[in-house]
């Protein structure tokens, strides 16, 4: 239901924060113990208490403006948490899958609390603005943490491996990356559509022609090593962007959300060929090696383009719901 003033749009985001946060208590109670890599999981046990703190920050501000937790969203988010530790735990590499995804989460976070903290400034009130801020700086510290694992989770996934062959590894990795690519194109296809007219959509419509290119291109490396592109992975990747297209358009704050995704979609991209630089230079395929680099300066610089926008993103979502910030 649309927020028909700033204080409810206010209250909305609270209680999509507090949401957020029950997510990831689930998934950082469950994820240490299958985390493969020893740093990696005091680093996901350390969040824990963060995120209880910061669940009870907000509870705190939700309160104060006389809103209460969603009960149907925190059951959704005490139950989809663990969902993907359980994916993690299914995959011959869990303890990069886990960094990664833990990577792409603390973003999804960061980016829901600067739109959080813009419109609390809209609304006045200081104390929820202070609160945000405080909460995004947490979560760009752990991401920070996570991204300096990237080594050692990598040679954690490799080090599972039975057998130890290396270029087998490398096209798994490519596989992945090429599904990742094709969910990235489905999402960037949909989001002008979803957006309209404005501002943001540029954004998405400049970094399809760029991810169509980083597909080709992984496509390219796993010719060049006799492999093809996994038909399943792809498949599911597909269908998650779909999903994902119809999630967005049935919500009222669809800039402010859509702009918070993509923004965590990229930082899955930047966990993924992070992973597979360092694979690929194990295997001593300096082709690969290069071409993850391109990608990532490539995904880096969409995410900053997406950070930029965030105020932007705010200001359409208010205006979606013909809220006057």
């Amino acid at each position: 239901m649309a927020a028909d003033t700033i204080e409810e749009q206010l209250v909305s985001y609270l209680t999509d924060a507090h949401s957020i946060e029950q997510q990831a208590i689930a998934q950082l109670r469950a994820a240490p113990k299958i985390a493969g890599e020893p740093q990696l999981a005091t680093a996901l046990r350390d969040h824990l208490a963060e995120s209880e703190q910061q669940q009870r920050l907000v509870g705190e501000r939700l309160e104060a403006h006389g809103g209460s937790p969603s009960k149907l969203k925190e059951a959704v988010m005490r139950v989809s948490g663990p969902a993907f530790v359980l994916f993690a735990k299914s995959q011959p590499d869990t303890p990069g899958k886990l960094a990664t995804h833990s990577l792409s989460y603390e973003h999804l976070e960061l980016a829901s609390y600067e739109l959080l903290g813009r419109v609390a400034g809209r609304a006045g009130d200081e104390q929820t603005v202070a609160v945000a801020q405080r909460i995004r700086d947490e979560e760009a510290a752990m991401a920070e943490r996570i991204e300096a694992l990237f080594d050692a989770t990598t040679e954690a996934s490799l080090a599972a491996q039975e057998p130890d062959d290396l270029t087998e590894q490398l096209t798994k990795y490519l596989a992945d990356a090429h599904a990742i690519e094709g969910q990235a194109e489905q999402l960037l296809q949909r989001a002008p559509k979803i957006l309209g007219a404005g501002e943001l959509a540029p954004l998405y419509t400049e970094h399809l022609e760029e991810t169509r290119e980083h597909k080709r291109l992984v496509e390219e490396r796993l010719g060049a090593l006799g492999a093809k592109p996994s038909k399943l992975k792809d498949a599911v990747m597909r269908l998650g962007a779909l999903n994902w297209g119809g999630f967005f358009q049935g919500h009222p704050d669809t800039a402010g959300k859509l702009t918070a995704f993509a923004y965590a979609f990229e930082h899955l991209e930047i966990g993924a060929y992070e992973h597979l630089k360092r694979v690929a230079r194990r295997a001593g395929d300096q082709a690969t090696v290069e071409m993850a680099e391109r990608i990532l300066g490539e995904e880096r610089t969409a995410a900053q383009k997406l950070a930029g926008s965030f105020s932007a993103a705010t200001d359409a979502s208010l205006r979606q719901q013909g809220v006057a910030g």
